[in-house]
């Protein structure tokens, strides 16, 4: 083979992944290890995903990334560390010998290019998708075909839940190397077919503490949180994963709004205090306690990250009547057309008893939109040369 290829382009999607069980606090900042396990539900991404195209050459004189269309800075530590990694896999790959070693360089450089199809503003757990995307997609440029959850994690922990479809837990692993810090599926996206997602988009107000600096002050000044880590999430696993493999939604629903709560009581009780939930959330989270009083079984189930949306977790014959007492308490301003976004939602009507049960003052915008989704698969591999973002000179291509 005289001639290699100028150019080697691979294009990915991943998906949005949600938590069930919270990941919050890190044993080890720069492996980033967690202080106990997680277990999360992967959403599909015909509503969110990440799309990435990573390129190596030998042409290219520096490794270069863009996202959502702007040039950033590569050098940022959590990007050099997921590249050191890949190329380390790479490299040992290689000398392993196993195969006929690739015929491309380590040594090329890589551009990569990557956008969301939602909002990075909304605030929806966009850097799970991201670094999972990019771990998937410089594996596949690289050639390498081990466990990526390392690669991913060194990106964002939560990013290595993102490596799988389904139902999915990031075990906490007990190795100082972090070699067994690694996700796994639970059970697959076709297992409960009825379960669907709503995710609340609150009118978002800016952040106000990261969930890098707010984890590290969380484990450095909450009691709290390590009483949760030791003593609750271990029984909790097991719990919600026995809940996933019997489809019990009550149990499920409940153990979700309990843990989420108990996340934000670490955060309350990190000094100084951070708060991630804001009033819209908070009557969200009356809203659907009242909703399951009123049918006498939990029929809705909210869990909160490090933001104030809301994802409703619910089974498909709930929906309509649940997305009709959301525009009931939040009815829509302007964009009553464009509230719903995603998979569509059958008209319902309120019963007068429900109504008179939410007792509410509507909200009107507090809720800005609805997504409705499902739970979907794990990371694919785009075939179609039209998908490439970057052109055949390695640069993105220019919007159409």
């Amino acid at each position: 083979m005289a001639s290699e290829k100028p150019l080697v382009v691979v294009t990915c999607t991943a998906p949005v992944n949600i938590a069930v069980i919270k990941y919050w606090g890190k044993r080890d900042e720069d492996l980033v290890l967690p202080i106990n396990s997680s277990l999360s539900v992967t959403l599909h991404q015909d509503q969110l995903k990440t799309t990435t195209t990573a390129a190596i050459s030998k042409e290219f004189t520096e490794d270069r990334i863009w996202l959502n269309g702007r040039e950033e800075d590569i050098g940022q530590p959590r990007l050099q560390a997921c590249l050191r990694e890949i190329r380390r896999l790479a490299r040992k790959r290689r000398s392993s010998g196993d195969e006929d070693p690739p015929p491309l360089s380590l040594s090329y450089k890589v551009h990569i290019a990557s956008v969301n199809n939602f909002p990075t503003a909304a605030g929806l757990a966009s850097s799970a998708a991201g670094y999972a995307c990019l771990a998937y997609a410089l594996a596949r440029v690289y050639g390498v075909d081990s466990d990526l959850s390392e690669v991913a994690r060194r990106g964002s922990g939560s990013a290595c839940r993102s490596l799988f479809g389904g139902f999915v837990e990031w075990q906490m692993g007990e190795r100082p190397d972090g070699k067994d810090s690694i996700a796994r599926q639970v059970a697959p996206e076709c297992h409960w077919p009825e379960l669907r997602v709503l995710i609340l988009v609150v009118s978002a107000e800016r952040k106000l503490t990261g969930s890098t600096v707010g984890m590290q002050t969380s484990v450095e000044t909450s009691p709290l949180l390590r009483f949760r880590a030791e003593s609750v999430v271990p029984a909790r696993m097991a719990e919600m994963t026995r809940c996933i493999q019997e489809r019990d939604f009550q149990a499920f629903g409940q153990l979700t709004m309990k843990d989420s709560n108990q996340f934000h009581a670490t955060c309350l009780d990190t000094f100084p205090p951070i708060s991630y939930l804001n009033d819209i959330s908070r009557r969200i989270v009356r809203l659907v306690h009242c909703f399951n009083a009123h049918h006498g079984q939990t029929k809705v189930a909210y869990t909160f990250d490090a933001g104030p949306n809301a994802v409703v977790f619910t089974l498909n014959d709930t929906v309509p009547e649940f997305v009709a007492a959301v525009r009931h308490c939040f009815p829509p301003e302007s964009n009553g057309d464009k509230f719903l976004k995603g998979l569509p939602v059958g008209p319902a009507s309120l019963s007068d008893e429900l109504r008179a049960a939410l007792d509410v003052d509507p909200t009107p915008g507090g809720v800005t939109y609805i997504i409705a989704t499902q739970v979907g698969p794990g990371p694919q591999v785009l075939d179609d040369p039209h998908a490439h973002l970057l052109g055949p000179d390695g640069l993105p291509k220019a919007a159409a």
